[in-house]
C-alpha cells in the first residue's frame, strides 16, 4: 500500500468513485483515496479526460460570473445580457432562448442556435 502525502499513513487505496463538480456538472473519476484522512488523488490521464469533456460542454476555461440587477417591466422581470457575452455568443437579439430553474437559486439560460 502507498503512503499518503497528507497524513503519512499507509492507507491509500484505488477507487473509482471520486466526484468532482465543475459548474454544476458532476464528474466521476478513478483515482486513489486515503482511508485515514479522506484525501483524494486523481492521476494526470484521468484529469485530462475530465478537462477534455468539460471543454466539450463549454464549462472549462475562464469562469465568467457577472453581477447584474433584474429590472421590472410591465410584462415581467427583465435580465439584460451583457455586451461581452452577447459578442462572445454572436447574439443578434432575435434568438429563442430556453430558461430553466436549476436548484433553489439558479437559472440557466440556453440560446437556441441554428
Amino acid at each position: 500500500m502507498k503512503t499518503c502525502p497528507i497524513c503519512h499513513k499507509e492507507t491509500i487505496s484505488k477507487v473509482q468513485d471520486i466526484v468532482n463538480d465543475i459548474e454544476g456538472y458532476n464528474f466521476v473519476l478513478k483515482g486513489e483515496r486515503c482511508t485515514s484522512c479522506g484525501e483524494e488523488f486523481i492521476d494526470e490521464e484521468e484529469g485530462q479526460r475530465m478537462i477534455h469533456i468539460a471543454k466539450k460542454f463549454g464549462i472549462w476555461g475562464k469562469p465568467l460570473r457577472l453581477h447584474r440587477k433584474l429590472s421590472k417591466s410591465a410584462r415581467g422581470t427583465v435580465l439584460r445580457i451583457p455586451t461581452d457575452i452577447e459578442k462572445n455568443l454572436h447574439l443578434k437579439g432575435n434568438e429563442d432562448v430556453f430558461i430553466s430553474k436549476v436548484g433553489s437559486n439558479k437559472i440557466l439560460v440556453e440560446v437556441e442556435m441554428d
